[in-house]
């Protein structure tokens, strides 16, 4: 199990390199500990449900590797698309696991509905209807000379993000997900939140087919990182400065089936449609509020 004093003193370590933790990340980092230090004794309470194979309660370990490409804009509000592909991975331990992103969920698929996105997480709760739990990633941020668009724009930082994720089933075919994501290390990533909600349109023994309707949003420092404008060279070339505040970032619609081909081998496919909207919308980075993506993948898991 990792323990509170190894957190504790990954954090002093960040501190001692130089990094300025802002007071609202310290408060973050503070509850976002004590959730991932207090609340592990509820979830051992808790049991899966009749004819559920988890091997949490053994401590099996399990793993899944594989790879999928997606294509879609460069970045939020970009006009150039592009495609690439990616690796799969994820390992689980019990109700704790480390995954990159989309893997965490094909590991569940036909097993469990648990998922803890990337990075590493940890169920922290679960009963019937109700989940919780708790999760640690680092967010790579953004070098500004990837993209035309962004050159000249400050880089975001590389920094630790801690989260929390909540899902609740409103009906045995309806759920309601959310989750808050905050830099913990104070490098101007700030606080980002999401709630999505997707019916099961299909369920066979091997596949599944589901829609989601999502809306996320961040608060004013993370809206400036990533869509506001100083004043200085780029601004000149965009054609003004801006300064977003807090607010909704972005809604997207999407579509996805996910197929059990043997007992080791899984595959999904998805497709969805976004827009920008508020302050997000407003930006001069903004070149297209409007977006599409798709992506398609294949994993084994043991």
């Amino acid at each position: 199990m990792l323990r509170l004093n190894s957190i504790l003193q990954l954090f002093q370590a960040t501190s001692r390199s130089g990094v300025q933790a802002v007071q609202p990340g310290r408060a973050w980092c503070q509850v976002l500990l004590l959730a991932a230090a207090g609340l592990p004794g509820l979830s051992q309470a808790q049991t899966p449900p009749e004819g559920e194979s988890t091997g949490t309660a053994t401590g099996e370990v399990r793993y899944l590797i594989g790879a999928s490409y997606r294509y879609g804009p460069e970045y939020f509000g970009a006009r150039q698309y592009g495609g690439d592909i990616k690796p799969l991975w994820a390992v689980r331990w019990g109700r704790w696991r480390i995954a990159t992103s989309g893997s965490s969920g094909l590991m569940g698929f036909g097993r469990e509905t648990v998922d803890g996105g990337a990075g590493a997480s940890r169920e922290l709760f679960r009963n019937e209807n109700f989940s919780l739990g708790f999760g640690l990633r680092i967010d790579s941020g953004r070098n500004s000379r990837d993209s035309d668009s962004t050159e000249g724009l400050p880089d975001v930082k590389r920094t630790l993000r801690g989260r929390l994720f909540v899902g609740y089933t409103l009906a045995p075919t309806w759920q309601l997900g959310g989750s808050l994501s905050q830099d913990l290390a104070g490098r101007d990533g700030g606080l980002v939140w999401s709630a999505d909600l997707r019916k099961q349109l299909f369920r066979s023994a091997g596949g599944e087919l589901n829609v989601g309707l999502g809306v996320s949003g961040g608060n004013g420092r993370y809206m400036q990182s990533y869509f506001g404008v100083p004043e200085g060279p780029a601004a000149q070339r965009l054609g003004r400065s801006y300064m977003p505040g807090s607010g909704v970032r972005d809604a997207g619609l999407g579509l996805s089936y996910t197929r059990s081909v043997s007992k080791h081998w899984v595959c999904f496919s998805s497709v969805g449609v976004g827009r920008l909207l508020g302050t997000a919308a407003d930006s001069p980075l903004n070149q297209k509020p409007g977006s599409y993506s798709w992506s398609l993948g294949l994993a084994y898991r043991n």
